[in-house]
């Protein structure tokens, strides 16, 4: 609410202010400039100031402490408002995974990651993947899948970004 006000008053404030610096008598002037700094020193404080970070989905408490470390390939995708992502479930499947999502043009290129140091995984953590998720993995029927959460049903192709392989939609 406090970057609408401020931006309410530089809308407002500002043109009024450079107005009265070309047209205004001095006092007019000095308050001009006076309301100008008052308004830089809030827009400077406004992104100086730490945003918490956002919360970390929930990841399954009951963690298999054995789980192996592995990179499961994508064997199939549902698309609705979330993806549902599946593959071959291990003797010793993780309760939870990283995602690693990237959009280039109309693809989609998910990495996924499993093991016992889910979230700190320095090779699938570079500064050119847009998203990281760590999500519970839902094993059954020997099947393990996971949820991507997706604000809007999304219009991609969905590729595994190690292979670049599309993964086929169900």
């Amino acid at each position: 609410m406090l970057a609408v006000s401020l931006g309410v008053a530089w809308l407002v404030l500002g043109p009024l202010c450079l107005w009265l610096l070309v047209r205004g008598s001095t006092g007019e002037r000095v308050a001009a400039v006076v309301t100008l700094m008052l308004l830089e020193g809030g827009t400077i404080a406004m992104g100086a100031e730490e945003r918490p970070a956002p919360a970390a989905p929930a990841i399954v408490a009951n963690l298999v402490a054995s789980c192996q470390e592995r990179a499961p390939v994508p064997r199939s995708a549902k698309v609705a408002h979330e993806i549902v992502l599946t593959w071959a479930a291990a003797p010793q499947e993780c309760g939870a995974a990283e995602v690693v999502v990237r959009a280039e043009g109309r693809r989609l290129r998910l990495w996924l990651y499993e093991g016992p140091n889910v979230g700190s995984h320095p090779a699938a953590l570079t500064s050119h993947h847009q998203r990281v998720f760590t999500l519970p993995v839902h094993i059954q029927s020997g099947r393990a899948a996971l949820r991507l959460p997706m604000r809007e049903k999304p219009d991609y192709v969905l590729t595994d970004g190690r292979t670049g392989r599309r993964i086929p939609q169900t």
